[in-house]
C-alpha cells in the first residue's frame, strides 16, 4: 500500500448555524486519483478549500506530505498546484505570457513549451485568454495548477459545462497525470467520470462522508451486478394500496436482492438478471400490473449514492 500523503482529520467547518463539513476523516495515497463524489452542496469543495490551506478549518487538521496546513502553509503551498472551481484568468494576456507570470511566483518552475504541449495549447500560446473556448481556458487553469510541478494536484469540478469532446480530452490529460506520479484530488459530480478516472472515490453528502472505496468495491456493495428499472402509470401511484401490492410484489421475486423505490420509480438489484426479469414480467402480466419505461442496466455509483442517502447526485 502506498504511503499517505493527505491525511485529514476531524475537519469541521460552520458558516454560523449551518455545517458545511461536519467532521471528516480519510487519506489519500501517494500516487493515486482520489475522487470527492456527491451532489451540489455536500461538502466537496470546502473540503479541498481546506486541504489546499484557502479555508481555515474550525476544527481538526489537514496534513499534506507531514505539513500541517494551519502551521506549514508556506510549505503546502510549494508542494501542491490548484485548479479552482471558477478561476479568474487575465482575459488580454496571451496564454504563453500568464504562465510565465504563474512561473515568476515559485522558487522553480517547469519548462513552459512541454507543459504547453501536456495541456493540448502550444497552438494557442500566442492567443489571448478571452479568445479561448471553454475547454481550453479549462486546460490552461490546470496548466497554472501545474507550473511548480506539485506532488499534489487540485481539481475542483474541472469539466463541470464542458462538451463531451472537451471533457474527454481532460479525462486523458488527469490520467497522463498519474502516470508521472501526482497525486489528483479531484471534486466531481459526474458518475462517468469519477469510475474512469479514480482509484478511490469519497461519497459525500451534506457535510458527511458516506462511503470511501474503489469505485468496483462501492458498487459491489450492493451486492448487485445488474438493474431493472420500471415507472407505474400515475393511476397506480395515486393508490398507495396498489402501490404497496406492488412493492411487496417485487420484493418476493426470485434473484431480486435489493428494491428501491425512488419517487415514481422502482429500481430492482439482481445478480441473475434473466431469471428476474422473466420472473418480474410473467408476475406482472399475472396480476394485471402495467408498468411503463422499463429497462435493464448495470449497477452504477448512482446507485449507490441513492441507496445510501435516498437521493440523486445530481438532485441541488
Amino acid at each position: 500500500m502506498n504511503n499517505a500523503i493527505i491525511e485529514v482529520d476531524g475537519l469541521v467547518k460552520r458558516y454560523g448555524k449551518f455545517t458545511a463539513v461536519n467532521g471528516i476523516h480519510f487519506k489519500v495515497r501517494e500516487g493515486e486519483v482520489f475522487g470527492l463524489l456527491g451532489p451540489n452542496g455536500a461538502g466537496k469543495t470546502t473540503t479541498m478549500e481546506m486541504i489546499e490551506g484557502l479555508r481555515r478549518p474550525d476544527e481538526g487538521r489537514a496534513l499534506v506530505a507531514g505539513f500541517d496546513t494551519k502551521k506549514d502553509l508556506k510549505k503546502v503551498k510549494e508542494i501542491i498546484g490548484v485548479q479552482l472551481q471558477s478561476t479568474s484568468l487575465f482575459d488580454l494576456l496571451h496564454v504563453h505570457e500568464i504562465i510565465r507570470m504563474y512561473a515568476s511566483f515559485y522558487p522553480s518552475a517547469v519548462p513552459i513549451e512541454p507543459l504547453l504541449d501536456d495541456m493540448i495549447l502550444r497552438e494557442k500560446m500566442n492567443e489571448r485568454v478571452k479568445n479561448l473556448s471553454g475547454g481550453q481556458k479549462q486546460r490552461l487553469a490546470i496548466a497554472l495548477a501545474l507550473v511548480n510541478d506539485p506532488k499534489v494536484v487540485f481539481l475542483d469540478e474541472p469539466t463541470t459545462g464542458l462538451d463531451p469532446q472537451a471533457r474527454r480530452t481532460l479525462w486523458d490529460i488527469v490520467l497522463r497525470l498519474k502516470e508521472r506520479g501526482k497525486t489528483v484530488v479531484l471534486s466531481t459530480h459526474y458518475m462517468e467520470e469519477a469510475h474512469v478516472l479514480c482509484d478511490r472515490i469519497c461519497l459525500m453528502d451534506k457535510g458527511q462522508i458516506v462511503a470511501l472505496d474503489t469505485p468496483e468495491q462501492l458498487v459491489r456493495s450492493l451486492q448487485s451486478d445488474s438493474a431493472i428499472e420500471f415507472r407505474l402509470p400515475e393511476w397506480v401511484r395515486d393508490d398507495k394500496a396498489r402501490e404497496q401490492e406492488v412493492l411487496t410484489l417485487v420484493q418476493s421475486l426470485p434473484d431480486v436482492k435489493q428494491v428501491d423505490q425512488r419517487k415514481d420509480t422502482f429500481v430492482l438489484y439482481t445478480d441473475h438478471l434473466q431469471n428476474a426479469l422473466t420472473a418480474f414480467i410473467q408476475q406482472t402480466a399475472e396480476q394485471n400490473i402495467r408498468i411503463s419505461d422499463l429497462q435493464t442496466r448495470t449497477a452504477t455509483l448512482e446507485d449507490v449514492f441513492i441507496h445510501m442517502t435516498g437521493r440523486s447526485l445530481r438532485e441541488e
